[in-house]
């Protein structure tokens, strides 16, 4: 569809909206997904089964976050090591609109227990919100004019106001929204075929609220389909609804058209980037074996939901990087300099090649786990 075949839309020939309209469509499509996870999960799932989740969450993202960085400040030698956090920052979060095809669908159900399907699930979910403390350190320690300041505003910003704040008013809206629908459905003023209007309706605006003030939208949403679930009720009156499965496919399918068109290919040899092919090729590697696998398998006995080293094995290589690696890299991209043409100083080399080496990685990630993973046909789909 893009540029460089069909050549029917190109989302970087939109000039300075161009950035802004890619950080809305992944927005609300990661929001939708990760909402969806929120309504799918076991009702109180994550009271349940906290101490596994955040084992395989917080430690596992820390770790490759820093790996990562590290080898890429030897690959990329031009980069210095914060600019390598900014990107590798990006890479963390695991995909909840890849992880939805591979955990979901007959295939899975046959060849995956139950309970790492919702924990990979849950985790993909979580650290795609969890992406922004990351995320925001490595930028405060790329612009602001002392490390004091900037882990200051890690902690006041980052974790405060974005993380703990979105996570609470995301679950107290999802609360608040799950007794008054039991209540219109138990008066009669709601039908169950509503419910999944109201599904939808109610994702865009928990993340229009939370954008609204500044906080992190994405672990809202998730918080409030969780909280929506908590009891059961609203998982119950939607899951033989073949319309939201049906919905979410063709929004994530709507979506990697638009990010194939998006991708830069043609920065991925550049010269004045000191960007080359070899370079995004070792990369990919090394992400590929060193940024999951080591930690879960190291982790994997503290999380109650992992039974074995083969399981461990499957989480750890389990870890697509897509449409949140997107979003995550165009956010930074908006508390960055414009860059010149070639960069002028390492802040605004790093807004240069950020989009080129995440679209890489996220292009091989998701061509590397999709065609070993079958996708739910429409049969699949349309079944109660």
């Amino acid at each position: 569809m893009g540029p460089l075949v069909a050549n029917i839309f190109d989302p970087r020939s939109w000039g300075t909206a161009s950035n802004t309209i890619t950080l809305e469509v992944t927005r609300v499509v990661l929001a939708i997904g990760l909402f969806a996870i929120g309504i799918e999960l076991p009702k109180s799932y994550l009271a349940k089964h906290v101490i596994g989740l955040s084992v395989l969450v917080i430690p596992t993202m820390a770790f490759g976050w820093l790996a990562i960085a590290g080898i890429m400040n030897v690959i990329f030698p031009h980069l210095d090591f914060i600019s390598c956090l900014v990107i590798a920052a990006c890479l963390t979060p695991t995909d909840p609109v890849i992880c939805a095809s591979i955990v979901g669908g007959k295939y899975a159900m046959e060849h995956v227990p139950e309970e790492l399907r919702h924990i990979l699930a849950a985790e993909s979910a979580a650290n795609d919100g969890l992406a922004y403390p990351f995320l925001s350190i490595s930028i405060y320690l790329t612009v602001e004019v002392s490390r004091g300041v900037a882990f200051g505003k890690w902690f006041a910003v980052g974790w405060l106001y974005q993380v703990i704040l979105g996570t609470v008013i995301g679950a107290t809206m999802g609360l608040g929204f799950s007794r008054l629908i039991q209540y219109t459905h138990k008066k009669g003023y709601v039908d169950r075929q509503s419910y999944v209007a109201q599904y939808l309706a109610f994702a865009i605006f928990t993340i229009g609220v939370v954008r609204t003030i500044g906080s992190d939208d994405l672990l809202a949403a998730f918080a409030a389909g969780s909280a929506m679930s908590w009891d059961g009720h609203f998982h119950k009156q939607v899951k033989d609804d073949v319309f939201s499965s049906v919905f979410d496919f063709v929004l994530n399918c709507a979506c990697f058209i638009y990010i194939g068109a998006w991708i830069p290919f043609h920065a991925f040899n550049s010269a004045h980037l000191f960007v080359s092919p070899w370079q995004l090729v070792v990369l990919v590697i090394v992400i590929l074996f060193l940024r999951r696998i080591p930690f879960v398998l190291l982790l994997h006995f503290w999380v109650p939901e992992i039974e074995t080293w083969q399981e461990a094995l499957f989480c750890g290589h389990f870890g697509p990087m897509g449409v949140g690696a997107i979003f995550i890299s165009t956010l930074a991209l908006t508390r960055l300099p414009d860059p010149q043409n070639p960069p002028q100083n390492q802040a605004e080399l790093l807004a240069a090649v950020l989009h080129p080496i995440v679209s890489f990685v996220v292009l091989c990630s998701i061509i590397i786990r999709m065609s070993r993973c079958p996708l739910p046909d429409s049969a699949e789909m349309m079944q109660p």
